[in-house]
């Protein structure tokens, strides 16, 4: 083959004058034509047998891999909107979580409000219930103190007016049965 090629190319540099023809590129010439279609097959030949594989394997590796990436980013977006859907699920539970503290706290605020007032109205009472039996137990003080002070006038005012001096022991026990015997002021109130 080698000497086939060698002596296309010795064929193919006779010079344009001697065979006769011009050197016009747009003139027709038949061993032309023919030198440059077999030189056209070769090189085709070549190309099929040793680039065209490799090349077409790099255009099928390229187009898997795009495939591959497309893919990729598909997978992705979808991943993405799960992880989305799933953070809204999140937020939204987050939300009603929150809720529930804010109604749960209204609601022990109301129950505290209520308890403090409660406790609040069962002091007061119990310090109303301690100031009238305070005021009670000071009027009866008062009016045991006035019984005295009645006692000791009477028996002053008896020994003045009978200039006789009996023993105070006697005198005593005398008014104070008196004293006993009359009804105490609240009782004709109530």
């Amino acid at each position: 083959m080698h000497n086939l090629i060698f002596a296309l190319l010795q064929a193919a540099q006779v010079a344009p004058e001697e065979s006769g023809q011009s050197g016009d590129l747009l003139s027709p010439n038949g061993g032309l034509m023919f030198w440059t279609l077999v030189t056209f097959v070769i090189l085709l030949i070549i190309l099929g047998r040793l680039v065209f594989p490799k090349i077409t394997a790099a255009v099928e590796a390229r187009e898997k891999a795009l495939e591959e990436a497309i893919e990729g980013a598909k997978r992705d977006r979808e991943e993405a909107a799960r992880a989305l859907a799933e953070q809204q699920r999140q937020i939204e539970a987050a939300r009603a979580e929150a809720q529930k503290i804010i109604v749960e706290g209204r609601q022990i605020g109301d129950n505290l409000r209520a308890q403090m007032i409660e406790e609040t109205h069962q002091q007061q009472q119990q310090m109303l219930e301690r100031a009238r039996s305070e005021i009670e137990r000071e009027k009866e003080d008062a009016i045991a103190e006035l019984r005295r002070e009645a006692i000791e006038l009477a028996i002053a005012g008896a020994s003045k007016v009978i200039e006789k001096n009996l023993d105070d022991q006697s005198n005593r026990k005398i008014v104070e049965s008196f004293l006993s015997s009359i009804p105490p002021a609240e009782k004709k109130r109530g």
